[in-house]
């Protein structure tokens, strides 16, 4: 997921995919844990794309309290 998708996504839009994500690298990683992915180099974008999707949510969450302490 590229960084303007993210910050295309409404707020609650933004959560439910850090859940998503969440669970599906959850699952590879018990995947790979069983028997050796196929390729490996999913766990590191899963890992990745959840550190996007966190920065950005904690970017907004800033924005609004800045905002609102004005």
């Amino acid at each position: 997921m590229k960084n303007a998708e993210i910050q295309a996504l409404s707020l609650e839009a933004l959560k439910e995919q850090i859940k998503t994500e969440q669970a599906s690298g959850q699952a590879l990683r018990f995947a790979h844990a069983i028997s050796p992915l196929e390729n490996p180099v999913r766990l590191k974008h899963s890992r990745r794309t959840v550190a996007r999707l966190k920065t950005e949510l904690t970017r907004r969450e800033n924005e609004q309290a800045n905002q609102t302490a004005k």
